[in-house]
């Protein structure tokens, strides 16, 4: 049962089982407006932490939970598993994302990074987390700025690290260069995350002296290797990204025989991204229509797809902190070509091939070279390869067949593709072809780029395909395209297209 109030509309009450339950305690009146036949309710004001908070966001958050779908107690726990990780007596430094600007005041949207969110549950940017067995989770925030608060709103301070992400410890940010190198002083080991390390910290004396000692390394050979295994709340977070990324890319689909243009097939799949709960893109939607689609992350979206080219749309949605990464090509005018059919049929025929050797002890290095294998053969009897050995293979895919997926696109960096597969590890399997224009081949296949990708979570028993919903068979393709051009409409139930 969780306390809950509202000031804009003036009740308060709580919530049991999930449903509200609304009680009108007073009625107040405004001194300064006449409230003639009208009533407010008296009302508790819950804590703006700067993120969302089960009170402030409870159709987001449950009690409990410091982020949507993860709760306190598993941040704890993460804490004390990376503490476990590193060696005695360490101290680890995370700090927050900068804040990048596309003008003088005007920031790029922010987003926060992997590690500092993993171990915080922090989403906001400005501040630094530090972490021993001594002093648990200690975080220096940023110091309250009502000019800021004016302008961009409440951001999280040392009261909401103690109460609300639960740290041990917590200062202003602006005593940090008192308290830090006190810290680092009796640490005999130092590890921060180099891709957020910030001046503030890496200046200071003692920062600079352990450096100089050789005894900082980076944090992230231990973060990544967390968070390469997924835990079960993380894949219910996961699972329901890649459903969403899914259900728009579809609908895109049914809309590209009306509206074939890279520009128009990418604002529609970031729209139904975000009208289905996704919070921004995990990156900028590749749409190659035609030659366009042999640039393997083509970004420009501006040109037309034409009448009989196939067009590639690489895409995946962030849903809170989690990504989805998925690839389909088709042609919007709803019928391969022979040379486009036969292509497509070796890239699907590899996926599906390598999809079912994902299971736990194989790595992803060795489903690559799998595929490696497959490819060469394919184009070779298709005639786009002189021989199998052909160097000029990699002129046609210099791509590896997947990479871990998480909170990252290419999530876990540090783990390498050798490294045999777990059960929870999510991974892409994504062959593709990228014939240029002026490669040394039949007219025909010629600026054709096919890639087919799916997620791949590696189960106990083997795997499970968390796009398995989304069509890549030729005859539902064409299917799916042709109903749609017939209706106009957008394809609530496929089984009327499939059956």
């Amino acid at each position: 049962m969780v306390k809950y109030s509202d000031v804009q509309f003036g009740y308060h009450g709580t919530f049991i089982d999930g449903e509200r339950k609304l009680s009108v305690v007073s009625q107040v009146f405004s001194p300064w407006h006449d409230f003639t036949g009208l009533a407010t309710y008296a009302t508790e004001r819950y804590v703006d932490v700067g993120q969302p908070t089960s009170l402030s966001h409870p159709q987001l958050l449950a009690e409990g939970e410091i982020t949507p779908g993860i709760t306190c107690d598993e941040y704890i726990s993460r804490r004390k598993r990376l503490l476990e990780l590193l060696p005695e007596k360490s101290l680890a430094i995370i700090a927050s994302a900068p804040v990048k600007m596309m003008t003088d005041v005007v920031p790029y949207p922010f987003r926060q990074d992997a590690d500092y969110l993993y171990i915080t549950g922090s989403s906001q940017p400005g501040g630094v987390a530090v972490l021993s067995e001594e002093c648990g989770l200690c975080m220096f925030m940023p110091d309250p700025d009502p000019h800021d608060v004016v302008w961009q709103g409440q951001v999280a301070g040392v009261e909401a690290a103690l109460d609300f992400f639960k740290a041990e410890k917590a200062f202003p940010l602006s005593k940090m260069h008192k308290i830090l190198p006190e810290m680092i002083g009796r640490a005999s080991r130092l590890f921060h995350n180099i891709k957020t390390a910030l001046p503030s910290y890496m200046e200071l004396e003692a920062f600079r002296g352990a450096s100089l000692n050789n005894k900082v390394k980076d944090l992230s050979r231990y973060t990544h290797e967390m968070r390469w295994i997924k835990s079960p709340s993380e894949l219910k977070l996961m699972r329901e990204s890649a459903s969403i990324a899914c259900q728009s890319l579809l609908q895109t689909m049914l809309l590209s025989r009306t509206f074939p243009e890279e520009s128009k097939l990418s604002a529609k799949v970031e729209y139904d991204c975000k009208m289905r709960g996704a919070q921004r893109m995990a990156f900028n939607p590749v749409v190659g229509g035609g030659a366009n689609g042999s640039v393997i992350h083509y970004s420009r979206n501006d040109q037309k797809v034409r009448a009989g080219e196939l067009v590639l749309m690489d895409v995946g949605c962030e849903f809170h902190g989690y990504l989805s990464d998925l690839t389909r090509t088709w042609p919007p005018c709803g019928s391969f070509s022979s040379a486009q059919e036969i292509l497509y049929s070796l890239i699907l025929e590899t996926n599906k091939e390598c999809v079912k050797l994902c299971k736990p002890g194989v790595s992803i290095q060795q489903i690559h070279n799998y595929s490696v294998q497959m490819l060469r053969r394919g184009l070779k009897e298709i005639g786009i390869l002189k021989d199998e050995t052909s160097y000029s293979y990699h002129e046609l895919n210099p791509t590896s067949i997947g990479h871990y997926l998480g909170m990252d696109v290419h999530d876990s960096a540090m783990i390498s593709n050798d490294r045999p597969l777990q059960p929870g590890v999510v991974i892409t399997i994504e062959p593709g072809v990228y014939i240029p224009i002026s490669y040394d081949a039949k007219d025909r296949f010629r600026g054709i780029g096919i890639r087919i990708e799916d997620e791949v979570l590696i189960t106990e028993t083997g795997y499970e395909v968390l796009t398995g919903s989304m069509p890549k068979e030729i005859p539902h393709i064409k299917s799916l395209l042709n109903f749609a051009h017939s209706t106009a409409t957008e394809v609530p139930d496929l089984s009327a297209v499939f059956s």
